[in-house]
């Protein structure tokens, strides 16, 4: 089913028309597109959206995030199992890579980490960077594509997806989650981004997405970064706003332990050296 109002031989050309604008965003490559999607088909889609507060297969509740959503397709309702499939077609695909620039996208139909998402009122997400290896098979994680569900949304009840500079002084873009908005970035070690103040929607509403994620089989060497070659969701404290001792816990470990492993292969590097191959080999 083709949920877009557009024709599919209409998708690779619309995907180059956007490229420049994203590929010059700030604080890196990102773009939004509103009513890209059949409105009648994506109502579909949030008339079966549950409640997550009793299914959720996760319900995120720290110091970085109070969040809800699911795991894979097992509570997804007919219509959204349709459009992700859909979002994962080859038409789709052309379109992304068109948009993005990324050659050679790899859909993930297992959602790890897509799929629903809802956040309550007085919920957030603070500002990190994504994990960047899917989780079982190690593809490269590439692009992030996030729609929004959320019908007659104001600017008042906040929920912006905000994207931040690296030094974490200001978000650079913010963009509300209004309905049938796909909002789309490109995903490094170094793209942060969320939705860091409590939502401040009425009691009976509530932040509505679909997240989708796409890979390649590696990625451009000038995106990997010293230690974070493979790493989970690192969070990052906006200046003056969040406690970096608590907001950055997990950086600060993985980048000690990685420190203290390229110390040690150093060292035995060093040893190695004045050790005649024999003896080496003998003590291996």
């Amino acid at each position: 089913m083709n949920f877009s109002i557009y024709d599919y031989e209409d998708f690779k050309e619309i995907g180059k028309s956007k490229h420049e604008d994203y590929a010059n965003a700030n604080p890196f490559p990102n773009g939004y597109i509103d009513d890209f999607f059949d409105e009648e088909k994506l109502n579909l889609v949030l008339s079966e959206f549950p409640d997550l507060k009793s299914i959720a297969d996760y319900n995120f509740e720290n110091a970085n995030e109070k969040k809800l959503a699911t795991k894979g397709e097992y509570k997804l309702g007919e219509n959204a199992k349709a459009f992700i499939r859909f979002m994962n077609s080859q038409p789709m695909l052309d379109f992304l890579s068109a948009m993005t620039g990324i050659p050679d996208l790899i859909p993930d139909p297992s959602l790890a980490g897509g799929g629903y998402h809802e956040i309550k009122p007085g919920g957030y997400l603070k500002v990190h960077a994504d994990f960047n290896k899917h989780p079982d098979n190690k593809l490269d994680r590439r692009l992030n594509v996030l729609v929004y569900l959320n019908n007659d949304w104001k600017e008042e009840f906040g929920g912006h997806f905000e994207l931040w500079n690296e030094d974490m002084t200001a978000p650079v873009t913010k963009i509300l989650p209004v309905f049938n908005r796909m909002a789309m970035f490109s995903t490094t070690s170094k793209s942060y981004h969320g939705h860091p103040d409590p939502l401040t929607c009425p009691k009976d509403r509530s932040r509505k997405s679909i997240a989708l994620y796409y890979y390649t089989n590696g990625r451009p060497e000038h995106e990997v970064e010293d230690f974070l070659e493979d790493h989970s969701t690192i969070f990052k404290a906006r200046k003056g706003k969040d406690s970096e001792q608590e907001t950055e816990a997990y950086i600060h470990e993985k980048m000690i332990k990685a420190k203290k492993e390229d110390k040690r292969v150093k060292i035995i590097q060093f040893f190695k050296s004045l050790t005649p191959p024999i003896i080496w080999n003998a003590l291996k």
